[in-house]
């Protein structure tokens, strides 16, 4: 982060992962349903982690919005996340325990298994879109001063979002397709203007299955600003958590990136993609 001029990571937990594997096919699927508070412990465990990675790193920790103004790249931040909230097994009080505990500032709402907030892009459909339980957990986030993340979550899903957010809302990492193929984890140009409608931001993911390089993800991140303008797009790293190789396997590579975003975004355009996109998001959502 330092080397690369990052000012404030998202650093996730995965609340699901004991519960999905690699398929044959190179597919993230659940295979078995988790025990009873198995998914609350392991989250528990996850948090703790985080928490010495960033004592271990000197990092600090953002708790409100106003944190986010002090984070520089020599003295960089990080803002706590889950990657699915199957943690809380169906009950919100998990939600408030992590928020003073954890610090958790970020929740994805899905991720690999269908949970009991919604349906998942990659699972057949069960709810519909959102949960009665999913509308919940959002309403509590944007009480509490929690971004609400809706990557993954079935088109449905994130209109149904859109209609129960009242803050702007997160599509952490995807990119654009027009021709989307059954379980893609890619977002159509419809599914995109919704993010976008809440004021929100969508981070361009970067497998080097799609974007072979850092010339081919700044042709991703600009054809995503083409369809929903460049103040709604912003760089979903996903670090650690690809199946294969990474376009962005690092975040040193961020200079060179920017320095072929700006020879296609203005300075100001170019710095929003790379994080002040998020940041206004962020400030939005967060407690002052």
């Amino acid at each position: 982060m330092r080397r690369g001029g990052l000012a404030t990571a998202c650093i996730a937990i995965v609340s699901d992962s004991p519960t999905h594997r690699i398929t044959w096919e190179g597919r993230i699927k659940a295979f078995r349903d988790p025990e009873p508070g198995e998914l609350a412990a392991y989250a528990e465990r996850g948090f703790i982690r985080l928490h010495a990675l960033v004592r271990e790193q000197g990092l600090r920790i953002v708790r409100t919005a106003a944190d986010l103004d002090a984070a520089r790249s020599e003295a960089p931040m990080v803002l706590v996340a889950a990657e699915g909230a199957d943690f809380l097994e169906g009950d919100l009080g998990g939600l408030e325990v992590a928020y003073r505990r954890a610090v958790l500032r970020h929740l994805q709402l899905t991720h690999y298994r269908v949970n009991a907030l919604g349906d998942i892009q990659t699972e057949p459909p069960v709810h519909g879109g959102l949960s009665a339980f999913g509308a919940e957990v959002i309403r509590r986030c944007e009480a509490l001063g929690v971004i609400v993340d809706v990557a993954h979550g079935t088109e449905a899903l994130v209109r149904q979002a859109a209609e129960v957010a009242r803050k702007p809302l997160v599509l952490s990492h995807t990119s654009l397709t027009t021709m989307p193929t059954p379980r893609t984890r890619r977002i159509t140009p419809e599914h995109a203007r919704i993010v976008a409608g809440t004021g929100g931001v969508i981070g361009i993911w970067p497998p080097a299955s799609l974007f072979p390089d850092l010339d081919a993800l700044a042709e991703g991140i600009t054809r995503m600003a083409d369809v929903v303008g460049p103040a709604h797009v912003g760089i979903g790293s996903d670090m650690m958590g690809l199946v294969g190789p990474s376009a962005l396997p690092d975040y040193t590579s961020l200079p060179d990136l920017a320095a072929i975003l700006l020879t296609r975004f203005s300075l100001d355009e170019t710095a929003g993609i790379l994080g002040g996109n998020y940041l206004r998001v962020a400030k939005a959502c967060l407690a002052a």
